[in-house]
């Protein structure tokens, strides 16, 4: 499975983006939300570079406990983990409304405000996880391979 990212706007708070299946031909997804781009990183505070990098799932962690327990363990089989970011280390992908919700992980929702004259803002974050998790994780359990872009335009 091949992820992308376009991220469209970028502020001094945060980043929006909208997130794509580009496996067969492109599939809108969910809008998204990160950090904001720094040319010198501040840790939780800085979106990942631009690239292409591996999702695996983790199921170690808090992270990975909360969603057991909001989810349940038929639904939540790791945390979408993506890996081998320079500099970075536990980039996920999960919900979240706001930069205040990421530390430089990617924030999905089903709507979004702009980050222009205010800060950027995802809602029905929760809906749209558990409307693209089942298919991502679904090829991670079953041995399948994921990628995800993430391009700048803003």
């Amino acid at each position: 499975m091949k992820l992308e990212v376009l991220r469209f706007s970028s502020d001094s708070d945060s980043t929006l983006g909208v997130l794509f299946d580009i496996t067969c031909e492109r599939k809108f997804l969910c809008f998204t939300l990160e950090d904001e781009f720094r040319e010198v990183k501040i840790p939780g505070e800085t979106r990942i570079p631009a690239g292409e990098y591996n999702v695996t799932l983790r199921t170690e962690g808090g992270f990975n406990q909360r969603y057991d327990d909001k989810f349940g363990t038929d639904f939540n089989k790791g945390m979408l983990w993506v890996r081998d970011v320079p500099g970075f280390e536990y980039i996920l992908i999960h919900i979240g409304n706001t930069d205040d919700n990421t530390e430089g992980c990617l924030l999905v929702g089903d709507s979004q405000n702009q980050n222009i004259t205010e800060n950027g803002f995802l809602g029905s974050s929760t809906d749209a996880y558990r409307r693209i998790y089942p298919p991502i994780a679904d090829v991670l359990v079953n041995g399948g391979q994921v990628t995800i872009t993430y391009k700048d335009y803003a």
